[in-house]
């Protein structure tokens, strides 16, 4: 299941996403898995990667209008090794690109919960998130619906489960 049903779902996800962020980015503290890059306008599509053992995270995009911006991306492992985090972010709350298109996708997990926002939480604006139409969430990936994204976007969340070996 890629994102809760219904509301008691959506509440019971609000409160559990923040304690595993919590875990991952402690676990990550001891391996930094932070990684700053530029978000590049010019319409091309590039393509940001990172990996964590057998998981990966890779940004790609197009964007269009002002200048490069500085973004960065966090992947983490939960201590018991069940969930993996990929956050993708401006730490300056807001961009200003115009985004054309984006999709965010995780190797060697799938997806439990996922999340964009046109705003992410900064000098005291809080996270605003996409509207449910305009993105989408599959096992691997989260990405920009067609005809539907606003081309805003300033943060993506993703906390996939690792696959379990069974004794």
């Amino acid at each position: 299941m890629a994102a809760p049903s219904g509301r008691s779902g959506w509440r019971l996800w609000a409160a559990l996403v923040p304690a595993v962020l919590l875990c991952v980015a402690a676990r990550a503290a001891e391996d930094p898995g932070t990684a700053e890059f530029d978000v590049r306008p010019g319409g091309e599509v590039h393509s940001f990667s990172r990996s964590l053992g057998d998981y990966t995270c890779t940004f790609t995009y197009s964007a269009q209008g002002g200048t490069n911006e500085q973004w960065q991306m966090n992947i983490g492992v939960s201590e018991d090794n069940l969930l993996f985090s990929c956050s993708i972010w401006r730490p300056q709350g807001k961009s200003y690109l115009f985004f054309t298109q984006f999709k965010a996708e995780v190797k060697g997990a799938k997806i439990e919960y996922a999340m964009a926002y046109s705003q992410a939480a900064a000098g005291g604006h809080s996270d605003i998130p996409l509207k449910e139409e305009e993105f989408e969430i599959t096992e691997t990936t989260v990405s920009h619906r067609e005809g539907k994204f606003r081309f805003e976007l300033s943060k993506l969340m993703i906390v996939a489960k690792t696959p379990r070996d069974e004794l």
